[in-house]
């Protein structure tokens, strides 16, 4: 809650280099029209979210808050117990969990109140685009009062919730890469033919070259630190199956008839979703709760943690999965708030209007007001006002689960490491091969439909 605050006069000032005109209180009128900025901004309210929770999760504010009797009420009553490790791992994650309630209700509460905005002449677009103060103000008073929400059943509730988010949310980053993948393929590929060099070729090659030498090393990797000979045979079945789908998918993707049809597909994205599904193994063989099969997971009997000192515990989140999810995971929430994609599908499924060449952008998405640009949305909105905030809502609930290490509260307020975040990984896995493969195989199954 500190950070929050300490951030509150930036993000004022920010409202104010936005606004058109000067206003009271620095931000407390309509700030922008400008919908990328009012993109970033929403995107900023959600990483001060993650900032914070990871300071609750940080060693030292743990231990301070730990002294706190209205933090850690049996310790307060019997100071045997205070440092004792139940309350200790309940307390970083507890503040994870409310956090990120309190960030994804925000997103969902403008979700709600931005359902049906076709243009900028709706009032509610104003509410959408400036008003940073009272949104700001909106925020802290949601965060506070998440942080009074009784513990009751609330953990393990909001727990199934992060999972289908987070589900939802890693198949949403593979069609984002998948978007990727085609862009840059495309781009790359006109410029070979503008310039008449083989050099981008080269550098198409190299990079699909690059993606699949680091497949082949995660799988390798996978099998020796993640499998052991005569046990952890789930994990065996789960490399060998995904690594087979991979192998799959990037011979159907230079198949002839699929090459016909779709002549922007090619080895390059084949290489992107094939990292991509190596990365989300990755992710579910970390979450195995099994010591033998995860080099992860600290001392465990059965499947809660046992530390041989409890007073030394503190909550870690930084393994190497998580940090690589981290990164992912921001890389991914910029990619939704600053582009539109060229693509009609991605357009489809992202809501979101298509992106045109840049002289027309200049003459036809924008409009010069009093010295300043923005874009014009009287006749349309350029994104779906909506469906940006539940995506936020997911991204919040996914960087819940990341941050806990998908592991579950239980009935004894330990943080326990189940099955249930292995199985949501791997369907998620399972469900982005088939979903990049549909975009493979749908113009030679549904000929009568326009793919391009």
């Amino acid at each position: 809650m500190g950070a929050c605050l300490g951030a509150c006069s930036l993000l004022s000032c920010a409202s104010c280099l936005c606004g058109s005109a000067p206003c009271i209180l620095c931000g407390c009128c309509p700030a922008t029209r400008n919908s990328t900025i009012s993109r970033l901004l929403f995107t900023t309210f959600l990483f001060l979210g993650v900032l914070v929770s990871i300071i609750m999760l940080s060693p030292g504010v743990e231990s301070q808050l730990h002294k706190l009797p209205w933090v850690c009420e049996e310790g307060a009553q019997n100071p045997i117990l205070q440092g004792h490790i139940d309350c200790g791992s309940l307390l970083g994650h507890r503040a994870v969990y409310r956090m990120c309630f309190a960030t994804a209700a925000f997103f969902f509460l403008f979700s709600l109140l931005m359902i049906c905005v076709r243009s900028s002449r709706d009032p509610r677009a104003a509410i959408q685009n400036g008003f940073w103060f009272f949104k700001f103000l909106v925020f802290v008073g949601i965060t506070v009062g998440a942080f009074y929400i009784p513990d009751g059943p609330f953990p393990k509730i909001w727990f199934y919730f992060g999972v289908v988010g987070s589900f939802l949310f890693i198949i949403m980053q593979l069609v984002l890469l998948v978007d990727f993948a085609h862009s840059w393929n495309q781009q790359w590929l006109c410029k070979a033919e503008e310039c008449d060099s083989r050099a981008w070729y080269a550098g198409l090659f190299f990079f699909t070259f690059l993606f699949y030498a680091l497949s082949i090393a995660a799988v390798a990797l996978l099998f020796i630190y993640y499998t052991q000979p005569g046990t952890c045979h789930e994990g065996k079945v789960f490399i060998s199956l995904n690594l087979t789908f991979c192998v799959c998918v990037s011979i159907i993707a230079v198949l002839p008839k699929v090459q016909d049809a779709q002549p922007n597909s090619g080895l390059l994205q084949a290489s992107v979703i094939t990292l991509y599904t190596m990365f989300v193994t990755w992710l579910a063989l970390s979450s195995v709760p099994d010591q033998k099969c995860n080099p992860h997971l600290p001392t465990h009997f059965g499947n809660e943690t046992i530390l041989a000192d409890p007073v030394s515990y503190v909550t870690q989140w930084w393994d190497a999965p998580s940090i690589v999810g981290l990164i992912i995971f921001i890389l991914c929430t910029f990619f939704i708030s600053l582009r539109s994609s060229d693509h009609r599908q991605v357009n489809t499924l992202m809501q979101t209007e298509a992106c045109p060449p840049m002289l027309e952008a200049t003459q036809e998405q924008q409009v010069i007001s009093e010295g300043r640009a923005f874009d014009n949305e009287q006749d349309g909105v350029t994104y779906n006002y909506s469906f940006f905030h539940f995506c936020m809502v997911l991204a919040s609930l996914h960087i819940m689960m990341t941050l806990t290490n998908w592991y579950r509260p239980s009935e004894t307020q330990k943080m326990i490491s189940t099955w249930t975040a292995v199985w949501v990984k791997i369907c998620a896995s399972w469900a982005g091969l088939l979903l990049y493969l549909w975009t493979l195989v749908a113009p030679l199954l549904l000929p009568n439909r326009d793919f391009s």
